[in-house]
């Protein structure tokens, strides 16, 4: 698989000239790969929907394949912005070994960043499709892989600790798993499933206030959830406690 090219540059001024000249060719991919599909989008169409000749693509990413790669570098890279600081936070309190609350509170302040950059997507149909569609197996296994990576491992990885540290369960112990992708699927569905969404609800569109009234149901279920797990967590060492000391 070929990668991105790096611009070829040769004067001060080509670096702006050049910058955005990617740029817009990635934000028209995007719309493209997200309207039609990889096998349906075309480098001539990606190519006019940005305003350039066909040759600049070849030029900047080399075939439609490193078009795609570049739109996932990118996408990723901007999606790990909104992720880093509730991610940088949940690992300090878990090095700190919080109690229980902070370790809830920490689990939901990465669900809300989770939240902000699904519904941020939901206002632009071509990146929201572009995801949809990647999560359904359909795109380049590259944007899998870019995206696991980037995102998905260190997302799983720290949701996983946290839970594990509040139900009592180990990290990779399946149930521990399952549960953090049910909680989480909780945002994924009405990203992945927008129309379903809007026509259950009798809504236009998700705007800033329904956003938030997704996000509040999202936040109580949750909160909900994670506080059993624990109760349960406290029960069962208190009854292996007790167990112990009636065999004394």
């Amino acid at each position: 698989m070929n990668t991105a090219k790096r611009l070829r540059r040769t004067t001060e001024g080509g670096y702006a000239r050049g910058d955005e000249t990617r740029q817009r060719i990635i934000e028209a991919a995007v719309e493209l790969f997200g309207e039609h599909g990889f096998d349906g989008a075309s480098t001539r169409d990606i190519a006019t929907r940005a305003g350039v000749n066909a040759p600049a693509l070849q030029y900047y990413f080399e075939n439609k394949e490193g078009v795609y790669r570049a739109c996932i570098e990118e996408l990723a890279d901007t999606a790990w912005k909104n992720f880093a600081p509730s991610v940088e936070r949940a690992q300090t309190v878990l090095r700190e070994n919080a109690d229980t609350a902070t370790l809830i509170d920490a689990f939901i302040g990465i669900q809300e960043a989770m939240a902000d950059s699904a519904f941020a997507k939901a206002n632009k149909p071509g990146r929201r499709m572009f995801f949809a569609r990647e999560q359904a197996g359909y795109e380049p296994e590259s944007a899998t892989k870019i995206l696991t990576c980037k995102i998905r491992e260190p997302l799983n990885e720290v949701s996983a600790a946290l839970v594990a540290r509040i139900s009592g369960r180990a990290a990779d112990d399946p149930v521990t798993l399952i549960r953090i992708f049910s909680l989480h699927g909780q945002l994924v569905i009405f990203h992945v499933a927008h129309r379903s969404t809007l026509s259950l609800l009798g809504w236009k569109s998700i705007d800033p206030e329904k956003a938030e009234m997704i996000k509040s149901t999202i936040r109580a279920q949750t909160r909900t959830l994670l506080e059993t797990w624990s109760r349960e967590r406290d029960d069962a060492q208190a009854a292996g406690a007790e167990k112990a000391r009636k065999q004394r």
